[in-house]
């Protein structure tokens, strides 16, 4: 978050981000001082935004607290009970948009920072009151409409973003918001960028491949997707319906299932010109059990042959979505732990290098990263079993010297024919942002896409190129949904 023109300063008062106990005596005395609920994840999100932050408090613990958020600190002096404001906030009023957060209630406090053009935000589940008179615990009870009640710390994000677009007073600033798990959260604000769209897979504790695959039937999230985050905002769209979702959750459903990702990739094969390298998905095959007496016959109805790569047919959001094996020989399904059902998928050649390549709104992005090697190294050091590994942890990428010995057969890349491809995986997905794997096939240059995935990390894509791609994105799709819905 940052304004346009005229940086913002954020003031966080200690009472903010202690637990009641501690602010009440200062934090300064020998006992542990803990931080509020809530605090460590605003902390956490204020450390890579724009904002100037500074925390008041005299020494001690959040002095600590500043330093490892990389924070400035502020110490708030204080005469007779009652705070001021000290030089540095005074000369901040004269440069900056300021706003000043606490918890606890002063008056005078308040009155002056207002006089300086400060904002003043209160966190308290309680109605915003103060004491008329400083020091005086019983004095008259009184509102002040002046200050911006924030009943949760978690809201205090989204209330500031909300202010300092006013603030602005431009239609073309979006106040956004986000979901998904912290070390996600983390990857994106890394790199400058507030996460701005939903991974509602991190959410997801359970699936039923057995069930319909319609958003949601057989999803179990949890609990706070459940209970409250995915009905808050179902209700929340259903009253606004200009309110816009990126991307919406029925849209990644499909990405859920391989065998569904496998039935949109085969959609793509008519990519490619005559003479051209040609684009297609990998031969596959569903199964519900490795001992079905059809099997046999069914791999070659599918055109697949040994080795095999094998892969639970739930694609992520569950802990064994990425457990995997490779079967060399038919004998080696008897003994196979990969969940089931699953997808049987031919292992391609394909030197030891995959391209993986992103796609964020009308810009398409890919980088290289080594791979598996071929199959004979891995059937080499199988010792006759299957190999199995996860994906995510353990896959079996080629040594350097396997890498020397496939060099000579290394394939080049098509762009455009894969640029081509993600046109049209975009528009069959109807997403915004996704990505996906392809490999090269030694000897005929087919160009097989082997998966497909949502909201990827992009930390392959260099952040000058990402982050305003990233932007573009959202605002042209906000802006397509803004322009749909008045139509």
């Amino acid at each position: 978050m940052a304004m346009e023109g005229r940086p913002v300063r954020l003031v966080l008062d200690s009472s903010v981000l202690l637990e009641p106990s501690a602010s009440a005596d200062g934090g300064g005395g020998s006992g542990e001082v803990a931080l509020a609920p809530g605090a460590e994840a605003l902390l956490r999100r204020l450390r890579y935004s724009n904002l100037g932050v500074a925390i008041c408090y005299p020494e001690g613990f959040l002095e600590r607290i500043a330093s490892l958020y990389s924070f400035g600190y502020s110490p708030l002096p204080a005469t007779s009970g009652n705070c001021s404001p000290n030089d540095l906030m005074l000369e901040w009023s004269r440069t900056s948009s300021c706003f000043y957060v606490t918890s606890s209630i002063d008056q005078s406090l308040f009155s002056e920072l207002r006089n300086q053009d400060w904002r003043v935000l209160s966190v308290d589940p309680r109605e915003l009151i103060f004491f008329s008179g400083p020091g005086n615990d019983c004095g008259e009870l009184i509102k002040d409409p002046e200050v911006f009640k924030v009943s949760r710390l978690q809201e205090l994000l989204l209330t500031l973003a909300t202010l300092i677009k006013r603030e602005i007073g431009s239609s073309s600033v979006l106040v956004v918001g986000y979901l998904m798990k912290q070390s996600r959260e983390e990857d994106y604000a890394k790199a400058k960028v507030d996460m701005v769209l939903h991974k509602v897979t991190d959410e997801i504790v359970k699936i039923d491949p057995n069930s319909s695959f319609e958003f949601p039937k057989g999803i179990s999230f949890s609990a706070g997707m459940s209970e409250i985050i995915r009905p808050s905002l179902n209700r929340f769209v259903e009253e606004h319906p200009d309110f816009c979702i990126i991307d919406p959750f029925r849209n990644i459903y499909p990405l859920l299932d391989r065998h569904q990702i496998q039935q949109i990739l085969v959609q793509l094969q008519e990519c490619g010109t005559e003479g051209k390298p040609r684009l297609r998905a990998p031969h596959s095959l569903k199964v519900n059990n490795f001992h079905d007496g059809k099997l046999e016959k069914q791999l070659a109805e599918a055109k697949l042959s040994f080795p095999l790569i094998v892969k639970p047919q739930v694609a992520c959001g569950v802990a064994d979505a990425h457990n995997m094996a490779l079967v060399f020989k038919f004998e080696e399904f008897s003994n196979l732990t990969v969940p089931l059902p699953a997808v049987l998928q031919e292992y391609i050649d394909h030197g030891s290098k995959i391209f993986k390549f992103y796609v964020i709104g009308d810009k398409v992005f890919y980088a290289v990263k080594t791979s598996m090697p071929n199959a004979s190294f891995l059937k080499s050091s199988s010792g006759g079993e299957p190999l199995t590994f996860n994906s995510l942890k353990t896959l079996p990428v080629a040594t350097k010297e396997q890498l020397l010995e496939t060099r000579v057969q290394d394939s080049k890349l098509d762009t455009t024919l894969v640029e081509e491809a993600a046109k049209s995986l975009k528009e069959l997905l109807g997403l915004t942002i996704f990505g996906f794997d392809v490999v090269v096939q030694e000897g005929t240059g087919d160009h097989v896409i082997v998966d497909l995935n949502y909201l990827p990390s992009f930390k392959e894509v260099p952040d000058t190129e990402a982050v305003p791609a990233f932007w573009d994105a959202i605002r042209l799709t906000y802006q397509s949904k803004i322009g749909k819905s008045h139509t």
